[in-house]
């Protein structure tokens, strides 16, 4: 069907989908101060659009709107024709408190009542 298609009617329609695919793009990569929207997210990676992000590498922070889901580990994968994609090496959950370096008593108190 696209090869029926002018050439500008096809720019337009690509420039369309990316500008909804941005839209529609809550994730977020943090990669020191430098932010990117994830286009397309999946189990095995992510993937940024190839025009604006950099070929990025190393240790990366996830983000979908303020809460951060992810630190991880990441190598460049494809370029995919506007996406560029890239892979986990290792993607650990984020957690929101410090772990415990003591064992937590089984039965905590719940509180205390007075007379």
């Amino acid at each position: 069907m696209t090869d029926f298609l002018p050439k500008e009617v096809l720019d337009g329609l690509n420039a369309a989908r990316k500008r909804d695919l941005k839209r529609r793009s809550h994730r977020r990569v943090h990669v020191g101060e430098d932010v990117y929207p994830i286009l397309e997210y999946a189990e095995e990676g992510f993937a940024v659009d190839a025009e604006n992000a950099p070929r990025l590498r190393g240790l990366v922070d996830i983000y979908d709107g303020p809460r951060h889901l992810y630190q991880a580990l990441i190598v460049a994968s494809a370029k995919e024709g506007d996406l560029m994609r890239y892979e986990y090496k290792r993607n650990t959950p984020a957690a929101d408190h410090a772990p415990v370096d003591f064992e937590q008593p089984v039965t905590k108190v719940a509180g205390l009542l007075t007379r």
